[in-house]
């Protein structure tokens, strides 16, 4: 159970209670009963919103109670915990629903709203304004969650479509050199035929290269646009470290030097690029970066790590959805959260063949 379902059966039982206390103290004796049954039933099947079965459940028992209350002459209902639980249901089923069950449920709790309207009107205006604030926060919260899917889903078609074109580089890359060498064969075939199978194994190896790339490059589109640089690592990397304008960053880099294809190479720096940006603008504080790019027979660890505040938001952006999608597309992973103490981390995997 989250917080917020810890917070709302709070809220669910304070309702309860007032609400058999004012029942109590107007009808006495133990009208008081049925109201708070009935409304508990209700705020049970509000937590378990996420339910599919919840929000039909939930109006059932609320058409059972109005019905209930008419004939045997109880207190009117829904009441006051029973309409609260009736929001949290119309709302969260609005919210998250498709289109045609949120509008049944809306319209099953209007129905509930008009039904309380024969029992006691003042009854049927607090449903009201409960039914009311459950649609309006309910197609809000669904615009909302509309807007972020939209904005999320573009960045992943931002970063496929990079990628897309880097891939395509690097296949018409290995294709050139497939014909350059092919071409030399012809040459070494007439003048120095012990030599050809090395040619042959040039091109064999540049074709492999150039069938991993299209594997990469199958479901990814193609778009015009400069791409971005894909430039030796450590003079990007550093000339990047050089212009950021925050924390001292410590970088450290392979021994040895790099010999990367460039998608990952270009994807190193952009991870790099992206957690910079994140620090400058969620981590103020912070009073280092350390980013470290290591190497090892399986691929490269891509690191970076501040010492600002862990706590702080990392929301409203979307540049880390887009290194997921293009971290993903190469075979890669991707992770970013708090550190055990203090800081942030953004940590990926790349495989290198």
């Amino acid at each position: 159970m989250t917080v917020g379902d810890r917070l709302t059966g709070a809220a669910f039982a304070v309702a309860l209670a007032v609400q058999a206390y004012a029942i109590v103290d107007s009808w006495g004796g133990a009208y008081w009963v049925f109201g708070c049954v009935a409304g508990a039933a209700v705020c049970v099947l509000a937590l378990l919103r996420r339910r599919l079965w919840a929000a039909g459940l939930g109006l059932a028992v609320a058409v059972a109670a109005v019905a209930v209350a008419r004939v045997a002459h109880l207190p009117g209902e829904p009441s006051p915990a029973m309409a609260l639980g009736l929001a949290v249901l119309l709302g969260s089923a609005i919210r998250v629903r498709p289109v045609r069950p949120a509008a049944l449920v809306a319209t099953g709790g209007l129905a509930v709203v008009a039904g309380s309207w024969f029992v006691t009107p003042g009854v049927a205006t607090l449903n009201a304004l409960a039914w009311c604030g459950a649609v309006i926060t309910g197609l809000g919260l669904r615009l909302l969650d509309d807007r972020h899917r939209a904005a999320a889903e573009e960045a992943r078609r931002d970063e496929r479509l990079e990628l897309a074109r880097e891939l395509h580089d690097v296949v018409a890359h290995h294709v050139t050199g497939i014909v350059l060498q092919a071409q030399a064969a012809r040459v070494v075939r007439r003048r120095h035929p012990e030599a050809l199978d090395e040619h042959l194994a040039g091109i064999e190896t540049a074709g492999a290269e150039a069938l991993t790339g299209m594997r990469q490059v199958v479901g990814l589109l193609r778009d015009t646009g400069d791409a971005v640089s894909a430039a030796a690592i450590p003079e990007s990397l550093g000339e990047l470290v050089g212009r950021f304008d925050g924390p001292a960053v410590r970088l450290r880099l392979p021994d040895g030097g790099t010999a990367w294809p460039r998608e990952v190479t270009s994807t190193v720096y952009r991870i790099v690029q992206e957690a910079l940006t994140n620090v400058a603008r969620h981590a103020p504080r912070a009073r280092s970066v350390a980013v470290s790019v290591a190497q090892d027979r399986e691929g490269i660890t891509v690191e970076v790590v501040d010492d600002g505040p862990a706590a702080r938001p990392h929301r409203g952006g979307y540049g880390l959805v887009g290194m997921r999608e293009r971290v993903e597309a190469l075979g890669g992973t991707l992770f970013a959260g708090p550190c055990d103490g203090p800081g942030w981390t953004v940590r990926a995997r790349l495989p290198v063949r």
